[in-house]
């Protein structure tokens, strides 16, 4: 009976463990709050660097089509999705992302995301991080690392809330 007793004292610590291991940081759920809801990126800078620039973001369309789009993040099942609506080139329609907020052990939050398909499966392996340079109810300021002709240049993203 003692030894029942004592492997049960074990097993709840060593699952008290796992749960807190996994469990996200006080400040991850406050970002992760922030964050939910709907925003409008209104606009892509190039930080780093000056001159014309013609790029791609995230794989998918011109970095100027992306001004205007309606971004929406839902906090409760880490799902969302933005919408390109820009006439000419721009590649328009809506793209669904499961989203987080990474901690990395360098410091600091970045917000990560992968696309999904209407029934929330993965399309890829891989995504996207951003550093999350400020963040508040009105404004969230992202920041892309990238280089061109190897030298570093950041891309900015910044955001207005439109609604919680």
């Amino acid at each position: 009976m003692f030894v029942m007793k004592n492997s049960r004292i074990f097993l709840f610590f060593i699952g008290m463990t796992f749960f807190m291991s996994c469990s996200l940081s006080k400040m991850n759920k406050t970002y992760r709050k922030n964050i939910s809801g709907n925003w409008t990126l209104t606009n892509v800078d190039y930080k780093n660097n000056s001159g014309l620039f013609k790029a791609t973001v995230f794989n998918d369309t011109d970095a100027v089509c992306f001004e205007g789009s309606s971004w929406f993040f839902r906090n409760n099942n880490s799902t969302g999705s933005y919408a390109i609506d820009k006439p000419g080139s721009c590649v328009n329609g809506t793209r669904n992302i499961r989203w987080s907020v990474y901690e990395p052990d360098s410091g600091g939050y970045q917000l990560q995301f992968k696309f999904i398909d209407e029934k929330k499966r993965d399309l890829s392996s891989s995504g996207y991080r951003l550093d999350i340079l400020q963040l508040d109810n009105e404004t969230m300021v992202l920041e892309s690392k990238n280089t061109v002709e190897g030298k570093p240049i950041s891309l900015i993203y910044t955001f207005k809330r439109t609604s919680f």
